[in-house]
């Protein structure tokens, strides 16, 4: 399987009940398949896939492979913190079709490197020989780290340990990646911001990015990636130049006013995690996201403005970024922009 290319890392619309939104969710496919995307990743962090039953869990896989067959490929999310329920998950996905599987590292309880080589990624390698697997290392949502050496081991072991999607922000460990595992091995990027820096960097050469803006912009950043995989940098650096601004928002950092039992006021800074940002950017446009599961809730409103403050700034210098989501959505992009009370919504009161 070749996994270079742009992989959106596919949002779960909720409707206002907290129930997954199944006709949002279909028609953000429709709108990925339409802006030619590389590939589909559902039900990972972006899908909220924490808070996502099983049974969610493995109907949003079945739907992404159905809607996607023939048009675009899938790297079904059917990763845990438990092997069992990985099995579980993989053997669902594999079933109806998927060819690859995204396994994050095991978060919160945390295993040795050794033991997610021996007791996880070993395992699903051994019992599915017929799925690609693509370990996620993300050590600052997982707490622990698959490294770089017992990757090299597994992708020898194992024919169908082909990428990685690295999520690291370790620069130096790519590039090991890259002298350890060879030419022929993908490293994906995890982080929209360094994606053009992996791609370029000649110890490293990334294949692509799994992208959370690409929720939002799937053309640009599937242009980006092309460009680049085309060896046409200077070309590619100006649609990330555009796109940067929305780089920038995967994540976002605020200072608010909290009142304390004492009445007195303090500064306390948040910082609001993916997805709840790129979901807060599609509720403005207008597209299917709604709220997120708890425990994640809203924005503050100095948070808020920090992702509409973006967006105006791709909105005003580079307005082919967004015009897609309008033209596809029937959204006027501009009046939503300019609407106080869209923002508004979106924040605690």
């Amino acid at each position: 399987m070749d996994f270079e290319g742009a992989w959106t890392a596919l949002v779960t619309p909720m409707a206002s009940d907290g129930a997954v939104d199944w006709h949002g969710l279909e028609k953000n496919f429709a709108f990925q398949i339409e802006q030619g995307i590389t590939g589909l990743v559902p039900t990972g962090t972006t899908g909220e896939s924490p808070t996502l039953t099983w049974e969610e869990h493995n109907s949003i896989i079945e739907r992404t492979l159905k809607q996607a067959a023939g048009k675009c490929q899938v790297i079904a999310g059917t990763g845990s913190n438990s092997t069992q329920e990985a099995v579980e998950s993989t053997e669902y996905a594999a079933e109806h079709g998927a060819k690859a599987a995204l396994l994050v590292d095991c978060y919160y309880n945390g295993p040795s490197s050794l033991e997610l080589k021996n007791e996880y990624y070993g395992v699903l390698a051994e019992l599915f020989p017929d799925v690609f697997f693509v370990p996620y290392v993300i050590p600052g949502r997982s707490g622990t780290a698959l490294s770089v050496e017992d990757l090299a081991i597994l992708a020898a072991d194992y024919p169908n340990i082909r990428a990685v999607k690295e999520a690291t922000g370790d620069l130096d460990r790519m590039a090991r990646t890259r002298r350890l595992l060879g030419a022929d091995f993908f490293i994906l990027s995890g982080d929209d911001d360094i994606t053009y820096k992996m791609m370029t960097a000649p110890d490293i050469r990334a294949a692509g990015v799994v992208s959370v803006v690409s929720n939002v912009a799937p053309a640009a950043v599937a242009q980006m990636v092309r460009k680049l995989l085309a060896g046409d940098p200077a070309s590619a650096e100006v649609v990330r130049d555009a796109l940067s601004p929305l780089f920038g928002i995967v994540t976002v950092k605020a200072e608010s006013e909290r009142l304390l039992p004492d009445g007195s006021a303090v500064r306390v800074q948040d910082r609001f995690r993916n997805p709840l940002a790129i979901k807060t950017l599609m509720n403005a446009l207008g597209m299917p996201s709604g709220p997120g599961r708890q425990p994640l809730g809203k924005m503050t409103a100095e948070g808020v403005s920090v992702v509409r403050g973006a967006a105006r700034e791709v909105w005003d210098r580079n307005p082919e970024i967004l015009a897609p989501v309008g033209k596809f959505y029937g959204v006027d992009i501009e009046g939503r922009l300019s609407e106080d009370s869209v923002w508004s919504s979106l924040t605690y009161v």
